[in-house]
């Protein structure tokens, strides 16, 4: 199955408005988190900058458990993140396709389904999973 996605370019000022609003939504969440992990590689900025906007500590080791924020860029397929599910613990991500078979907690904006978003710490010319599929056959 082929997709035709158009790349969407996410700017370094759009992140700092992402990071500011899910910081906002999961102070008044009330959760208690202990610890952020972000998922490499994608979560690992998203990771960093929620450790210091919200002075949680970032964890790179493997214990996850309910108190655990668990960060992505994107939940696309949903996949990565529903990994996460038997361990009860909050996630969140910049972008959200409502097509995923996982809903992050949190969320910043949702992505199109016909998008392939491109960060500002990846290369402009990154391919799009279309891409990656064709090279495969």
């Amino acid at each position: 199955m082929e997709q035709n996605l158009n790349k969407r370019f996410i700017e370094w000022r759009d992140i700092d408005d992402a990071v500011e609003r899910l910081a906002i939504n999961i102070t008044n969440s009330k959760i208690k988190l202990s610890a952020i992990k972000g998922i490499p590689r994608g979560g690992m900025i998203l990771a960093v900058m929620l450790s210091h906007r919200l002075k949680i500590p970032l964890t790179t080791d493997g214990v996850i458990d309910n108190t655990v924020l668990v960060v992505d860029d994107i939940c696309d397929s949903g996949h990565t993140l529903k990994n996460y599910e038997p361990y009860r613990c909050p996630t969140a991500t910049i972008h959200y396709k409502t097509s995923a078979e996982y809903e992050p907690h949190f969320w910043w904006r949702i992505a199109s389904l016909n998008e392939w978003i491109v960060y500002p710490w990846e290369s402009k010319d990154s391919k799009t999973i279309a891409d990656y599929a064709t090279k495969r056959k």
